[in-house]
């Protein structure tokens, strides 16, 4: 083999060597041993391959541009599969249910498509291309037939831009494609269109309706939970939320609520932070705290343990908390059960969330500030309550009217 200088050797050479097939060209570049360290001790980092010198040389100024945007060019670039797997390994950080959402993604929508290529091989044209066939119908059936939509194709881009911060930090690649412009991502905005196309109407109970469902329910049914979906119809509380409540988080005697837990759906049994990670005071009107004196003294019957502080509200008969998606199919059953009685005309057919929605609906139709439904709901935003309960807006701005022109009556 044969070799032939021609760059500064402290800078970088462009070598000519032969093989079979014929003449290469191979760059090298004098780099930082340990990049943390540009003063410390050097060694060369190159590729071959090239047909010409010239593209060798091209290659080689490329390299250098990356050297002096921080990437580490002595380091081996990984393939995205396998950072990606050493990243979420290092995501302590993560709640539970958030590092299991981002697992799947990278199995199913990501790492099938992009996973085999090198960090540095990840281009805006790519990831580009893998959003928008995520959205393109699946014969293949491994991922939504018909395509996934725009808020799951967020989601996706979520995740990949944090991960490809992340090697960009590790100083593995110069830049983070997915935070370019080209990347065309599905913005917040198409998200939220496509939500509320998709959605349709919300389908809440009026405050008739609630109340005929929760006196059939105690009164005819006398159902043993009923004061778990008391609560839920007077406080607006997530199902997660209620199903973490202690004892010790209630207050009959200054009938407050505080909302400081949620159940935590990817590991059963245990409890995080709120969704909001704030922890929030619901006041409860007399009837609620009547309907909790009972419930606490038809638990502590069957166990003083089960009305004590740490204790939850509305546990199993051994005391864990309830399983979430049990409790809403329990409840599903008994507004089947409601509606069969009372009529299907009578009495739409709702969830669980639906008593959520149900709570906060009655609020606004009734002239709440906003604000104090936001509070209560545990939004993080005040947008946030609007955009979910736009249907309620003309309601609002009637009874606005009304309020206004009877302020004024009599002065004019």
């Amino acid at each position: 083999m044969t070799q032939r200088k021609s760059r500064a050797a402290r800078v970088g050479t462009v070598v000519k060597y032969s093989i079979k097939a014929g003449t290469r060209w191979r760059y090298q570049l004098w780099v930082p041993a340990d990049p943390e360290d540009p003063n410390g001790p050097h060694k060369y980092a190159g590729k071959g391959g090239f047909a010409t010198s010239e593209q060798a040389d091209d290659a080689m100024q490329a390299a250098r541009a990356q050297l002096r945007a921080g990437v580490d060019l002595a380091a081996k670039v990984p393939t995205f599969s396998d950072y990606s797997t050493r990243w979420l390994d290092s995501r302590a950080d993560l709640a539970a249910a958030t590092l299991a959402g981002y697992r799947r993604i990278f199995a199913i929508h990501v790492n099938p498509s992009i996973g085999h290529l090198r960090l540095d091989g990840v281009t805006t044209t790519r990831l580009r291309k893998l959003y928008a066939d995520l959205q393109m119908p699946d014969p293949s059936r491994q991922r939504a037939a018909g395509g996934l939509s725009k808020t799951s194709v967020h989601q996706v881009h979520v995740a990949v831009s944090a991960m490809l911060e992340a090697a960009r930090d590790d100083r593995l690649i110069a830049l983070n494609p997915a935070r370019t412009k080209g990347v065309k991502a599905p913005s917040m905005k198409e998200v939220k269109r496509q939500q509320r196309e998709r959605s349709g109407e919300m389908v809440t109970w009026s405050g008739s309706q609630l109340g005929a469902f929760l006196s059939w329910n105690r009164d005819t049914m006398r159902d043993e939970v009923h004061a778990l979906w008391w609560v839920v119809a007077h406080t607006g509380v997530r199902r997660s939320e209620v199903l973490a409540l202690r004892w010790g988080d209630i207050d009959l005697t200054a009938q407050r609520i505080q909302v400081r837990r949620a159940l935590d759906t990817a590991r059963p049994g245990e409890v995080k932070g709120t969704k909001s990670d704030r922890a929030r005071v619901l006041d409860i009107d007399a009837t609620t705290v009547r309907v909790l004196r009972q419930w606490k003294a038809e638990r502590g019957a069957l166990s003083l343990g089960f009305a004590r502080a740490d204790a939850y509200v509305f546990g199993t008969l051994d005391g864990s908390p309830r399983n979430p998606i049990s409790t809403s199919q329990m409840f599903s059953r008994r507004v089947d059960k409601a509606r069969q009685k009372l009529g299907s005309d009578a009495l739409p057919a709702i969830g669980l969330h639906g008593l959520r929605h149900t709570h906060a609906t009655i609020l606004l139709e009734n002239g709440e500030n906003p604000k104090v439904v936001q509070e209560r709901l545990g939004h993080s935003t005040i947008t946030t309550t609007m955009d979910v309960y736009s249907h309620v807006t003309p309601t609002m701005q009637k009874a606005a009217v009304d309020r206004f022109s009877a302020a004024i009556s009599g002065a004019t």
